[in-house]
């Protein structure tokens, strides 16, 4: 994490100054009110806009972070299902965990252990092979690295941060154009809805689809940012390939005491990639047994070819659920019978590539103008959250210049 911090200026210590110190610390001042007063919008409070915001506001930054989802977390948002007895179900159904092996976000993972944020997830993770039907110890393979969790939910993380002193989360806010106003060296922001969000001094934009051609396809608007005002961005991020995914929730009552792991990935399916308890993290309520499967890319493509990007029927989802349920138990695992079975489709959430290289994020200095995310970086959590403190530092630099 940036280590940048805006020295403090402490009335009355100009007695004790000399001459020079006490313009200096005049000085200081000045820059620090300047900090407080520059506007910065991120746009996106999945894991990388969290970062971001909390860490320009840390460091004296005045942040508008706006979420078009009625909460933060993107793919590390939790879902909350209510079942027929009132009964509350509440699943990660997008990333299960994360590692953290960059030095800088290692800083931020302790920091967050030390305020009850994460945990430790210390079940025994392995792998399944289709072909052969058998499980195999990932521990034995020398497969281990610590997995972190978000308490008592993965969004939880993202909640904290966008809730930071500095940081002016809007949620429901859909940022439908960003504009450059030239004359004023400033950013407007305009929602979908063509109401005006404000002029700001620098952007985050952490949502690939906020220049990609599949917003146009789900939505049939154009993308919010034109890529022609960033020409050089434009060519990294004009076809970031991704990996869709099915997700599917399912809940028991009893526990599925056939099954030796906690989590495992499954090779040789065509239909499933990966299996979870998400009941056994540490946090969660063990009233039900419940349980998370992501899909191959192969057989959620397979899904969007014939329904396309708009958002799925009743009917598919439920034939989705139904598919991978039967996968799950055909795999001999003496799987018992599910209470609570629901798909959620993740269309483009997944990236297949990383495009920022050593910079970690993409940025234009004279817009000022950063665009970060796991697609610059690694796709997973990690990737993100380093991707989210680059482009803070590269907005923190600039504007403490201005």
């Amino acid at each position: 994490r940036s280590n940048y911090q805006l020295p403090q200026f402490v009335p009355g210590s100009e007695a004790t100054n000399s001459g020079k110190e006490g313009k200096r610390a005049e000085q200081t001042l000045s820059r620090s009110e300047a900090m407080n007063t520059t506007k910065v919008a991120v746009v996106g409070s999945g894991i990388a806009g969290a970062v971001c915001a909390s860490t320009l506001a840390r460091n004296g930054v005045s942040v508008t972070l706006f979420e078009s989802a009625r909460g933060p977390g993107g793919r590390m948002s939790q879902r909350r299902e209510v079942v027929e007895d009132e009964k509350e179900l509440l699943f990660d159904h997008g990333a299960p965990f994360f590692n953290a092996n960059k030095t800088e976000v290692l800083g931020l993972v302790r920091e967050w252990e030390s305020k009850g944020l994460v945990a430790c997830w210390k079940e025994k993770f392995g792998f399944f092979d289709r072909i052969s039907n058998k499980f195999f110890d990932l521990e034995q393979e020398g497969l281990i690295s610590k997995r972190y969790v978000g308490m008592p939910g993965m969004n939880s993380i993202c909640r904290a941060l966008c809730q930071e002193p500095g940081v002016e989360s809007k949620f429901g806010a859909s940022v439908g154009r960003l504009e450059w106003l030239e004359d004023e060296n400033l950013w407007s922001l305009i929602g979908s809805d063509g109401q005006n969000l404000g002029q700001f001094k620098g952007v985050v934009a952490t949502d690939k689809n906020l220049v990609s051609p599949r917003f146009t396809s789900v939505t049939g608007r154009q993308p919010p940012l034109d890529l022609n005002l960033v020409p050089e961005l434009a060519v990294k991020l004009n076809a970031i390939p991704v990996r869709p995914c099915f997700a599917l929730m399912i809940a028991f009552s009893e526990p599925v005491s056939s099954i030796p792991f906690k989590g495992f990935s499954i090779k040789s399916s065509e239909v499933l990639s990966w299996a979870h308890c998400d009941s056994s993290k540490p946090g969660r309520s063990t009233s039900s047994e419940r349980w998370v499967l992501h899909s191959t890319m192969e057989y959620a493509q397979s899904v969007i070819a014939q329904t396309g990007l708009q958002k799925l029927s009743n009917a598919t989802l439920t034939k989705v659920a139904e598919e991978l349920f039967q996968e799950f138990q055909s795999m001999g695992l003496n799987i018992p019978h599910a209470f609570f079975k629901k798909a959620h489709r993740w269309g483009s959430a997944f990236p297949a590539a990383s495009v920022a290289g050593d910079e970690k994020c993409l940025w234009d200095k004279n817009k000022r103008l950063a665009i970060c995310g796991d697609f610059c970086v690694s796709p997973n959590v990690e990737g993100a959250i380093a991707s989210g403190i680059a482009a803070a530092s590269k907005l923190t630099e600039i504007l403490s210049c201005l």
